[in-house]
């Protein structure tokens, strides 16, 4: 008779798998931001903002929820070229639409937010939502696989790039260290051309 496997052991991928999900989650929310804040120093995107702020609570409803509802076609879509062997570019799809989206989203949640907590069932459900995603990420990044799984992404960021550091050309530093053979070669010879008449 075989012994069954301990929960922990059990929910043990599960862990490992939101822990991927959420720090991925973070990095699209936080680069979603700085891309929406960079964004919004346009004049036309500023004014745009200005517009949504003052939007009614259901106007403010719909401009938040819409723009993830529609990015879930181009998100199949993504899925589709991907099962008939366009990998890179379902992947390259996925990927910006996760990225823009996150920005879109991150935005118009700052600037619905005050508007939406007038809607009483928006309120209550966002407390709610919010107090049960903080429980959970508390338990989460308490566990060990979240801290396993960040040290290994910090690990790839790092290696990633000394990587590209790597294929970048190195400019000459002050005593001409990274400068090529025959610019050293030519120095030599100048240095000692100048002591000769001397």
């Amino acid at each position: 008779m075989t012994r069954a496997l301990p929960r922990s052991r059990m929910f043990a991928p599960l862990v490992y798998l939101a822990a991927v999900v959420l720090l991925v989650e973070e990095w699209c929310w936080d680069a979603g931001m700085r891309l929406a804040r960079a964004l919004a120093r346009w004049p036309a995107l500023a004014a745009l903002e200005v517009r949504v702020r003052l939007l009614p609570p259901y106007g403010a409803l719909c401009a938040f929820v819409l723009p993830g509802l529609l990015l879930l076609p181009v998100k199949v879509v993504a899925l589709l070229a991907i099962a008939h062997g366009h990998v890179l570019s379902g992947i390259a799809t996925i990927v910006v639409a996760k990225v823009g989206g996150a920005a879109v989203v991150a935005r118009l949640y700052v600037l619905t937010l005050p508007t939406l907590l007038a809607v009483g069932w928006f309120a209550r459900c966002h407390g709610w939502f919010m107090a049960a995603k903080t429980r959970c990420l508390d338990y989460l990044r308490s566990s060990h696989a979240y801290h396993l799984t960040g040290r290994a992404l910090r690990a790839l960021r790092v290696g990633f790039r000394r990587a590209v550091r790597r294929l970048r050309p190195r400019p000459a530093g002050p005593n001409g260290r990274h400068a090529s053979r025959t610019v050293r070669v030519l120095r030599r010879f100048v240095v000692q051309w100048r002591a000769r008449r001397r």
